[in-house]
């Protein structure tokens, strides 16, 4: 691996190559490559996911309001857990608070983290706040319960399976849902024992780049998407029509749709869950890179122009 490590996921994996593989025999089951970290301690196995936000990149305080944000900071960590079908438990959350209004921006900010943490049972049990110069920044520290049949990890898609989202894609940013997440932790959990999941992963990048995650983990595979079978959410049209961008790359690029992706056996695939929509928009192919199929069966390459931080706003 190159010296240089290039965008967000180029360090990342820099990272990863520069540090030792930890293993069961240090309490470690699964860590960097999934949405959360799955330990054991004491005879106890938890999952832990942290993520941190920050204004002028997640979230605009002054347009958007202190709640709004506390609202979406516990939301993003519930949608890691959510990839893992576990069930959150407990929060920590750190906080760097503008000096100008440190008060009144913490009141709102709590009042927005407990909302959505009450939604799901969240205990929030610690933490850290500051105040400085700065804009707001917040991170939240969240733990969970494995499912009872295990997690699925990012590193499980084989040759083969079919591949499905939870709900509608693209737009989030135009008219404010990427504030709103709603994590699909019930979702999730009723589709572990049914379906089986043998790889998932939430859409918090854009499905073109956080699919590729999943094929980068499961060994360097590839995905094949049927054009037609890709949900559109009514924001991406509107976002369509503010700048010109087909409705189709809204939806496989924006991000912060905090619905899930997974992929399935052809046998599980055919099976119900039970109060669930899911979409099947693909299958999973030996050829790497992700393709798009259209109605005449030609494929087109897909560009993953998912969110990284490293570049421009």
């Amino acid at each position: 691996m190159s010296d240089r490590p290039t965008g967000e996921f180029g360090l990342i994996e820099w990272i990863r190559a520069r540090r030792p593989r930890l293993g069961p025999d240090r309490g470690v089951l699964g860590d960097v490559g999934d949405d959360c970290a799955t330990v054991r301690f004491d005879g106890s196995t938890a999952i832990v996911t942290t993520d941190m936000l920050m204004d002028g990149r997640h979230f605009v305080l002054e347009r958007d309001g202190p709640e709004a944000v506390g609202n979406k900071a516990m939301g993003v960590n519930l949608s890691d857990v959510a990839a893992m079908c576990g069930l959150p438990r407990f929060a920590f959350v750190a906080v760097a608070l503008p000096r100008r209004d440190a008060e009144a921006i913490g009141r709102g900010l709590d009042e927005g983290l407990r909302r959505m943490a009450d939604r799901f049972g969240v205990a929030i049990v610690g933490g850290d706040t500051n105040a400085w110069d700065g804009p707001l920044v917040v991170s939240v520290t969240l733990l969970g319960e494995p499912h009872p049949l295990g997690s699925p990890s990012r590193a499980g898609a084989k040759v083969g399976d079919a591949v499905f989202v939870t709900g509608p894609l693209g737009g989030g940013l135009l008219r404010g849902r990427h504030l709103r997440p709603e994590p699909r932790i019930r979702e999730a959990r009723a589709i572990r024992p049914i379906m089986n999941p043998t790889a998932m992963i939430d859409l918090s990048d854009g499905l073109s780049s956080d699919l590729g995650h999943v094929l980068d983990e499961s060994g360097g595979l590839g995905a094949a998407l049927d054009e037609a079978a890709i949900p559109i959410h009514p924001d991406a049209l509107a976002a369509t029509a503010a700048d010109g961008s087909p409705p189709l790359l809204h939806a496989l690029n924006d991000g912060e749709d905090f619905e899930l992706c997974f992929t399935a056996s052809p046998e599980a695939a055919a099976r119900v869950v039970a109060g669930v929509t899911l979409h099947r928009v693909g299958e999973i192919v030996a050829e790497p890179g992700i393709r798009l199929r259209g109605d005449d069966g030609r494929m087109t390459p897909v560009e993953r122009r998912g969110f990284d931080h490293f570049r421009a706003s």
